[in-house]
C-alpha cells in the first residue's frame, strides 16, 4: 500500500498541486502513520471477527440446549448495548480525525523550526516560534480533552455493560433451578456460554473506540485517495482546456527549399509560444496573449516588476502551471529515441505533453530526458552524498543506495521500481568520477573535495553549503546533463557578478540555450533578447509584454 500511494503521490505532479494549493493537510502522515494504522487495525479486526464466528458456532448449541429463551434475552441485551454505545461514541470519529490532524500540524511546526533554524536564529524569532508552536499544541490538547471525555463516557457504559452480564443469565435460569428442573452446575454452564456468545455479539460495544479511530483513519486515507484520483483525472481531461505543452521530435532534417538550402529558422527553432495567456487559479491574467519564437543560442532575458508573472511563465513552460490557454511547443527532443516513427515522408512528430504532466502510474516522465532543464532560485539538495547531488535528477536512480551499499528496493517485487515507459527518451550516458571532479572545477567548487574528503561523503547539504554554493552546484548539474534548453529562475541571485559571468560563459560554451528570469542589469550582457512583462491593466484588452533586442554596448554603459 505504501508503494501504491507513493506511486500516485509522485505521479501527475500530484505532490506539487497538493502543496501549492493546500488541498489537504499532512500527506506525509497519511502515507506513514495512517497506512500503518489501517493495515494493523484491519488485520486485528479480521482475526477478532474470525475468532468471534468460531466462538459463536461453538457455544450456540450449548446455550440453546439449556434454555432457548435465554437466546432472546441475549439478543435484546446486545442490541440495546450496541445502540447506546454508538450514541455515546458518535463524536469519537470526528474527534479522532481532528486529533490526527492537529498532532501532525504540531509535528510539522517542529520540522519547520529545524529546516529554518538559521533564519529563525538571525531574526531572533525564538519567542515567536514558541508562541506559534504552543498555539498548535494547545489546539491538539483541547481536542484531546474532548476526546478523553467522550472516551470516559463510553468506558463507563462498557464497564456497566460487562458487570451486569455476570448476573443476567443466572437471574433468567434461577426459576428453573429452584423448581428442580436443572442442577446448579447448569447455571454455571449457561453463564459461561452466555458470556461467550454475548462477547461475540458485542464486538461494537467492546471495540467502539478502536472502531472510531479506525474510521477516522479510513476517512483520512479516503480523502487522500479521492484527491489523487482527481489529480489523475484532471491530467486526462480535455487537452484543449488550459495551457497545452507539445514536444516536437525532429526525425530528420527539414526538406530543402527549391534552391537546395535548408531553412535556417526551422533548423534552429527551439521554442514556439503561440497565443499564451497565463492566469492565476482565480482567473486573473498575468501574461496575456504572448506569442514568441526562441531559436538556438538566442538567449532570452525575462524582466518586469515583481508579481507580473515572470516565474509563472516559467512554471507554465515546465508544465507546473496549466491555468490559462495557448500552446507552448518545444523542438528539443533528440532524433534518436524510442518513440514510434510515422510515415517516411514526415519531418516532425508532435506529441502532446500529457505524457510530461500525466505520465502513467509508476512511470513518471522526466523533463530532463526531453532536453529541457530547470534551475530554481533555491536549488533542491537531496539527502545523500555529494555524488548524488551532482547526478540529481538525471541519474538519481543510478546513485541511490542505502548506507550498507545495497539497493533500497531489495528482493521484494512490489518494492521494485516500475520499468520506464517505452515513450520516454533515453537519458545521456552517466558521467564518470573524473567528469564530476572536472565539473566542480568548472563551477569553482573544487574546494568541496578537500572540505568533505570525497564525492561519497554524506551531509545535510542545504545546511553546510551557502546559498551561493548551492546555486553553483545546481549549475554543475546543468553542465553534466547537457540539455538543449535551460530555464533559469533568478538562479544566480546569491552569486557575485564575477561568478555569475563565469557560470553564464560555461553554459554558453556548452552550447546550451537559456531563458533567464532576473532583475540585475549585469544579466543583459549574457542575453540577446529581452521579454519585458508589465502588470496587467484590467481595463485594457491589450497584451502586457514587449520584446526588444539587447544592445550589449548600451547595457555595458548602463
Amino acid at each position: 500500500m505504501t508503494k501504491h500511494y507513493m506511486d500516485r503521490y509522485l505521479s501527475n505532479q500530484a505532490f506539487y498541486k497538493i502543496q501549492s494549493q493546500s488541498m489537504i493537510d499532512n500527506p506525509d502522515q497519511r502515507i506513514v502513520d495512517d497506512l500503518n494504522s489501517f493495515t494493523g487495525t484491519a488485520l486485528s479486526f479480521t482475526v477478532t471477527i474470525f475468532d468471534a464466528v468460531i466462538d459463536l458456532i461453538s457455544f450456540s448449541n450449548i446455550l440453546f440446549s439449556i434454555y432457548p429463551p435465554l437466546f432472546a434475552v441475549l439478543f435484546v441485551y446486545s442490541i440495546g448495548g450496541t445502540v447506546i454505545s454508538i450514541y455515546l461514541g458518535k463524536n469519537l470519529v470526528s474527534l479522532n480525525f481532528m486529533q490526527e490532524k492537529k498532532e501532525a500540524d504540531f509535528r510539522y511546526g517542529l520540522v519547520r523550526v529545524r529546516e529554518n533554524a538559521e533564519s529563525i536564529a538571525f531574526y531572533s524569532g525564538e519567542a515567536n516560534e514558541m508562541q506559534l508552536l504552543l498555539q498548535r499544541f494547545t489546539s491538539a490538547f483541547k481536542n484531546m480533552s474532548k476526546l478523553l471525555i467522550c472516551s470516559r463516557n463510553v468506558d463507563f457504559f462498557t464497564s456497566w455493560y460487562i458487570y451486569l452480564v455476570q448476573i443476567l443469565p443466572a437471574a433468567v435460569v434461577a426459576p428453573m433451578y429452584f423448581s428442580g428442573k436443572i442442577g446448579f452446575g447448569v447455571i454455571n454452564q449457561s453463564t459461561s456460554a452466555f458470556n461467550h456468545i454475548l462477547d461475540d455479539f458485542s464486538l461494537i460495544v467492546y471495540e467502539i473506540q478502536a472502531i472510531s479511530a479506525f474510521a477516522a483513519v479510513i476517512n483520512r486515507l479516503g480523502e487522500f485517495d479521492d484527491l489523487l484520483d482527481r489529480s489523475k483525472s484532471e491530467c486526462h481531461s480535455d487537452p484543449s482546456e488550459g495551457i497545452s505543452l507539445i514536444y516536437s521530435n525532429v526525425k530528420s532534417l527539414p526538406e530543402p527549399e527549391s534552391n537546395g538550402s535548408i531553412p535556417i529558422q526551422k533548423q534552429q527553432k527551439l521554442v514556439d509560444i503561440e497565443h499564451l495567456t497565463v492566469e492565476t487559479p482565480s482567473g486573473t491574467a498575468l501574461v496575456r496573449n504572448l506569442s514568441l519564437v526562441i531559436n538556438k543560442n538566442e538567449h532570452l532575458l525575462v524582466t518586469g516588476p515583481s508579481g507580473s508573472g515572470k516565474t509563472s511563465l516559467l512554471r507554465a513552460m515546465c508544465g507546473l502551471w496549466s491555468t490559462g490557454k495557448g500552446k507552448i511547443i518545444f523542438y528539443v527532443k533528440d532524433g534518436e529515441d524510442n518513440q514510434p516513427s510515422i510515415s517516411s515522408g514526415a519531418v516532425v512528430l508532435e506529441v502532446d505533453t500529457g505524457s510530461d504532466k500525466c505520465g502513467e502510474l509508476g512511470r513518471p516522465s522526466n523533463r530532463n530526458y526531453e532536453g529541457i532543464f530547470f534551475l530554481p532560485q533555491k536549488p533542491y539538495m537531496v539527502l545523500g552524498t555529494l555524488r548524488q547531488q551532482l547526478l540529481y535528477p538525471t541519474w538519481a536512480e543510478d546513485a541511490i543506495s542505502t548506507a550498507d551499499g545495497t539497493k533500497p528496493t531489495g528482493s521484494l517485487p512490489f518494492l521494485k521500481q516500475a520499468p520506464k515507459s517505452e515513450h520516454t527518451s533515453e537519458k545521456p550516458s552517466k558521467p564518470t568520477t573524473e567528469d564530476l571532479i572536472q565539473v566542480l572545477e568548472d563551477v569553482r567548487l573544487g574546494n568541496l573535495l578537500s572540505r568533505f574528503s570525497s564525492l561519497d561523503t554524506s551531509n545535510d547539504w542545504s545546511s553546510v553549503l551557502s546559498l551561493g554554493e548551492q546555486q553553483r552546484l545546481a549549475f554543475a548539474r546543468l553542465l553534466l546533463s547537457k540539455p538543449k534548453l535551460v530555464l533559469l529562475d533568478e538562479s544566480t541571485s546569491a552569486l557575485d557578478e564575477a561568478n555569475e559571468a563565469h557560470l553564464y560563459q560555461q553554459v554558453e560554451k556548452a552550447g546550451i540555450t537559456y531563458i533567464s528570469v532576473g532583475h540585475r542589469r549585469t544579466l543583459y550582457d549574457f542575453h540577446k533578447k529581452n521579454l519585458l512583462i508589465s502588470t496587467v491593466d484590467p481595463s485594457s484588452a491589450e497584451h502586457n509584454w514587449s520584446i526588444e533586442s539587447i544592445d550589449r554596448e548600451a547595457s555595458c554603459n548602463l
